[in-house]
Order: structure tokens, then sequence, then C-alpha cells
């Protein structure tokens, strides 16, 4: 009885239960947007991060990583490949040579990272083939090389130019060689597209005097969500003359920022219920003191206060649980079709690809913060109604009745 005495109050006065509902439905609706714009922000600067250099998995002789130089290759290649081979959670990998230089044009010369790779594992691991805009891949030109459009801005250089490409060899002397460019690419991230060139594993080697040796390990694994149990199988069957770091590991910043996101999330949908909160209890004021003589008439033929207390709190609970499923509706019809066609903020494009996530963004929702979301909305309205209740149950009966 309480529950349909509930609902027809609420629709005695159309205009104020609408106010109530349109306000839940803008919070969810900003809580959904938001949500699933800065999530989808975060797991796109991650996964371009993994899809042009990092991987899910990389593999380096122990100690590489905290001193990169060329002396440090991968003891025993072939023992690790014969490994992936046998390990089923490999997807794909890639033999890297990686070398700190500098590549100089006729007019300019900028410090690069050179990648040596095989063109054909290289393109199951990363990005770079899809990412050419300009010329070719790589293929079996052993003086072909591609490099990044913002570095071939600045070296003043095009498909066909030549170039000259200098690094520290295993002697410690400086090892220089000629090549002439075959493709332009462009990512997502313009900062990687300064500092990255690759060009045929052989003739990196060559050109370095490390044999037939590789520096790194790159690894596309089947699931990455089963990223840790991979690594320490991994690390079981190399032994300690290897380091294994997965892409958590190689992105400590990017990982911390994508957990504080999280719990930014619930500290915006706090600030989105206090302000229903105060909505709330504006418009249950007002609806209390516009019943007094009700409520002095129910209280006078024996209603309880605390079925009083209750039918208030359910007035403000319904509003909320039917705000909150419009407003979820509502936020799912305006993010599922952006989640495919992407939100184009290309006058934008200069900053973001700083920050390696791409003019188009795609939003990701968060089902847990949704979650989250959906359960506290209707809890923040019942705590909007408390304070209107108990001003309802105060009420003397004689004088509510009298009330004008």
């Amino acid at each position: 009885m309480l529950f349909k005495l509930a609902w027809r109050n609420i629709w005695r006065n159309k205009r104020r239960s609408l106010i109530v509902l349109i306000s839940v439905m803008v919070g969810l609706i900003a809580i959904v947007f938001e949500d699933g714009l800065s999530n989808g922000m975060m797991r796109q600067m991650l996964f371009n991060q993994i899809s042009l250099d990092i991987s899910h998995v990389q593999i380096h002789k122990a100690g590489f990583n905290n001193n990169k130089i060329v002396k440090n290759y991968i003891p025993d290649y072939k023992h690790v490949e014969s490994i992936l081979n046998s390990t089923p959670d490999v997807e794909a990998y890639s033999k890297r040579v990686f070398a700190a230089g500098i590549l100089s044009s006729a007019s300019n010369s900028s410090g690069v990272i050179l990648y040596g790779i095989i063109p054909a594992e290289e393109a199951r691991v990363s990005v770079i083939k899809s990412s050419i805009v300009e010329g070719n891949y790589l293929g079996s030109d052993k003086r072909g090389i591609i490099i990044g459009k913002k570095l071939a801005e600045k070296l003043g250089v095009g498909v066909g130019d030549k170039i000259v490409a200098m690094a520290n060899t295993l002697k410690g002397d400086i090892g220089s060689d000629a090549f002439r460019i075959v493709g332009i690419f462009q990512t997502s991230s313009s900062e990687f597209d300064k500092m990255a060139v690759y060009v045929n594993a052989g003739t990196e080697q060559e050109m370095l005097g490390i044999g037939d040796n590789y520096h790194e390990f790159a690894i596309i694994t089947k699931d990455y969500n089963n990223i840790t149990s991979i690594k320490k199988n991994l690390e079981a069957k190399l032994g300690s003359k290897y380091e294994v770091f997965t892409y958590r590991d190689m992105l400590p910043m990017l990982i911390y920022q994508m957990d504080l996101y999280k719990e930014s999330m619930m500290i915006l949908n706090i600030i989105i219920g206090l302000a229903l909160i105060f909505g709330i209890v504006n418009t249950m004021l007002m609806s209390v003191f516009e019943r007094l003589r009700e409520f002095g008439v129910l209280m006078a033929i024996g209603m309880k206060n605390s079925r009083l207390y209750l039918m208030i709190l359910f007035e403000a609970f319904i509003l909320g649980v039917i705000g909150t499923i419009a407003g979820l509706i509502c936020g799912l019809l305006l993010d599922i079709p952006l989640a495919h066609s992407g939100i184009n903020l290309s006058i934008f494009s200069a900053s973001l690809e700083s920050f390696g996530v791409g003019a188009v963004i795609y939003p990701v929702l968060s089902l847990g913060n949704i979650f989250n979301a959906v359960l506290l909305i209707p809890f923040v309205a019942v705590i909007g109604a408390l304070y209107p209740a108990y001003k309802a149950i105060k009420l003397e009966p004689v004088y509510a009745i009298n009330y004008v």
C-alpha cells in the first residue's frame, strides 16, 4: 500500500517530479559518458604503446633494460626461440636488434632508436606495417629504411632519399651505413614517430658488428589478461641469464594512471551524488510542505510515523530508480554508437598524439563503474529524502490540518 501511495504522490505534481527525474538522468548520463571517454582514452594509450614497440612481453639478456648497450645482446637466442615456439600461450614474436644512434640527411640530423627487424615477424607484433602512409614496408632491400613522418619532416626527406645512420659498434667505435627511405609511417604517437626507425636486422647486425645476435624478443600472447602467469612460466624456463618484462613492468606510469582513473571515477560519482542530494532535498521539502494538511489527516486517522516516513522515502527511491534506468538507457544509446564511430578530436590532434592517444577516441564502458553508479543514484535519492521525511513526522496533526 505504501508503494502504491508513493507512486500516486509522485505524479500528482508531474512538473516537479520530472525536474528530479531529469536531474538524475543528466547525472547518470554524465557518469556514463565520462566513464566511456576516459576509459577509452586510457585503454587506447595502453594498446597503442603495446602495438608500437612494447608488445605484451619482452625478453632480453639480464640487465639489458637498465643498460641498453650494444654488447648486451641475448645469449643463445635460438634457445629462447625454441622455448617460445613450444609455449602455447605465445601468439607471435619478433626478434629485434636495438641501438641508439644518429640519423643524418643532407640538411639535418636527429637522435633515433634504430630497430633491426625481420619484416615478416615484426608485422605480426606491431602496427608499423599498417601505419605506412608513404612508400612501402620493408622488403628484401638490405639498404632500405622506414622512418616516422615527424622525423622525415625534421630531416627534410621523403621516399627515395638517402640518409646515413650512425651508432656505436661492439668494439666501441662508430659504425655507419647509408640507407634509402622506402617508406614513411605515421602512428598515434608523435613522439614515437620522431625517434623510431626500422631497417633489416641483418644490415644492422653487420653495422654494429654483433654477428647474428639480437637484443630483444617482442612477444604477443593469446591472452594479455593472463600475462603474470605467462611471465612466471617463461622465467622458470629461461633461467637467470635472461630478463622477462611484461607491458605492466615497462609502462608503470601508464598503469598507475589507469589505476588512479578507477579511483577518480568513484570520486566523480560521489560529487554528482552530492549535487543530486541537494536537488532532491529541495524538491522533497517542497513536496512535504505542499502536503502538510494531507499528512496531518493521515496522522490524525492513525497512520504511524514510521509508515509516513517510509512512504516519503519510497517516493524518492522510485524517482531515483526511474531516473537511473532512463539515464542509463540514454547514456548507452549515446556511448554505444560512439564506441564504433569514435569521437573525432582532430582539433586537439597534436596534443593527443603527444600522449600517444590518437585524434579519434573510442569510448569503452567499464561495467564495474557503471554498476557502482547504478547502485549509488537510488541510494543517494533516499539519502536526500531523509531530512524532508523527518520534517514530516515531526508535525503536530492539529497544526498540520489547519496549515494554510
